[in-house]
C-alpha cells in the first residue's frame, strides 16, 4: 500500500465513519432518555434512502401510506387513554381535537402530497424535504406505540421489543420497495484533484453535513431549554420527573430526533452505495459499535468510536476484503474487555 492508496482509504473511511457518527449519536440519545437499544435506527436510514430513490425514479413512495396507518393507531392509542383518564376527560374535546390534527390531519396532508407530487420531477431540494416529511414524523409514532407502553419495563424488555420491531419494519420495508436496491442521484458530480487523491464532491457533502449536524446537536443540548431537558432525563429520569420534566415527551423527543438523523444518513449514502430494504440493519449496526465504544453515554467518544469503525471498515476492504465486516465487529470485543476490568462492579444488596 502506497501513501495515495492510503490517502483513497482514508477519505472512504471518514465518509463512511461521518455517517456512523450521526447513528451513533442518535443511539445514545435514545438509549439515555428511554433506556432503548435502538436496533430499527438502521431502518430509518433505508426508509430515508429508499423513499428519496423511489420519487427519482418517478413513482409515489409507499411510506406515506405507513404513516397514515402509523397516524391512524396512534390517534386511537392516545384517544382511548384520554378517555379512559377522569383529569383528561374533563376537556376531551379539545385534547382529542388536538390528536386529530397530529395523528390524522398531519400525516393525511404528507400522504396527498406524497401521492399528488411524489412521482412529478421536482427538484432534490424539494424531494428531500418530502421524504423527511414523510419518515421523520414515524419516529414518535413508533415510540408511543410500541415503547412508550413499556416505558417502566426492564432492558431486557425494551430489548426484545427492539428486535421485534426491527423485524416488523424490515418485513414492511420489503413489501413497500422490494427486493431490488436502489441509489439516489448525487448532490454534486464535482471533483477535486489534491495531488494524486480526487476528492468527490458527494463526499465533501456529507462530511460538511454530518459535520453541522453534529455541531446543532451541541448547540440544541447546550443552549435550548428542550435540549438541557434532554439532558436531565438523560442523567436522572426519576429527578427530571420531580422538577416537571415530561419524561414521556422526552421519549418522544428523542426518538424524533433519531429518526431524523436517521432518514438524513440514508439521504447522505444513498448516492455512494446501493441500498436495499434490509441494509439499514447493518449500517445501523456499525453506527452501534461506535456508540459501544462510548459506552452508550458518553456523545463525543461516541462519534469518535464511529470515525474509527469507518477508518477501519476502509482499510480492512483493502486488506481482507472478504473479512471486513467480521473485523470491525470484532472491534466490539476489546471494549467491552476494557470496560469490564476498568468499572466499578457494585455487589448487589440482599
Amino acid at each position: 500500500m502506497d501513501l495515495s492508496i492510503a490517502a483513497i482509504l482514508a477519505q472512504d473511511g471518514i465518509t463512511s465513519g461521518a455517517v456512523y457518527a450521526l447513528l451513533a449519536l442518535a443511539l445514545v440519545l435514545v438509549f439515555s432518555v428511554t433506556r432503548v437499544i435502538f436496533i430499527p435506527q438502521g431502518e430509518f436510514v433505508a426508509y430515508g434512502a429508499l423513499t428519496l430513490a423511489v420519487m427519482q425514479n418517478g413513482q409515489a413512495p409507499q411510506t406515506s401510506w405507513l404513516l397514515l396507518a402509523m397516524g391512524v393507531l396512534t390517534f386511537l392509542y392516545d384517544g382511548v387513554a384520554v378517555l379512559r383518564n377522569a383529569e383528561l376527560r374533563r376537556d376531551a374535546g379539545k385534547r382529542v381535537a388536538i390528536l386529530a390534527g397530529k395523528y390524522l390531519l398531519f400525516p393525511l396532508a404528507v400522504h396527498l402530497l406524497a401521492t399528488t407530487y411524489g412521482a412529478q420531477p421536482l427538484p432534490m431540494l424539494a424531494q428531500i424535504a418530502l421524504t423527511l416529511l414523510i419518515v421523520v414524523p414515524m419516529g414518535p409514532m413508533l415510540y408511543r406505540l410500541a415503547y412508550q407502553p413499556l416505558a417502566e419495563a426492564s432492558t431486557l424488555v425494551l430489548l426484545i421489543v427492539s428486535v421485534g420491531v426491527h423485524f416488523a419494519l424490515v418485513g414492511l420495508g420489503l413489501v413497500m420497495f422490494g427486493a431490488e436496491g436502489s441509489r439516489t442521484t448525487a448532490f454534486s458530480d464535482a471533483r477535486f484533484d489534491m495531488g494524486a487523491l480526487t476528492i468527490s464532491g458527494q463526499s465533501l457533502w456529507v462530511i460538511g453535513v454530518s459535520g453541522l449536524l453534529i455541531a446543532a446537536l451541541y448547540f440544541y443540548f447546550d443552549r435550548t431549554l428542550t435540549g438541557k431537558a434532554l439532558r436531565a432525563t438523560a442523567v436522572n429520569r426519576l429527578g427530571a420527573r420531580l422538577v416537571g420534566i415530561g419524561t414521556t415527551q422526552a421519549g418522544r423527543l428523542s426518538f424524533t430526533l433519531a429518526a431524523a438523523m436517521g432518514a438524513l444518513s440514508g439521504i447522505l449514502i444513498a448516492p455512494l452505495t446501493t441500498v436495499y430494504y434490509e441494509s439499514g440493519f447493518l449500517i445501523g449496526l456499525k453506527g452501534f459499535v461506535g456508540a459501544i465504544v462510548g459506552g452508550l453515554a458518553s456523545y463525543p467518544v461516541a462519534a469518535a468510536g464511529a470515525l474509527l469503525v469507518g477508518l477501519l471498515e476502509s482499510y480492512s476492504s483493502f486488506w481482507a476484503s472478504a473479512f471486513k465486516e467480521v473485523i470491525v465487529f470484532t472491534l466490539i470485543i476489546p471494549v467491552l474487555l476494557w470496560r469490564s476490568l476498568t468499572s466499578k462492579h457494585v455487589e448487589d444488596e440482599e
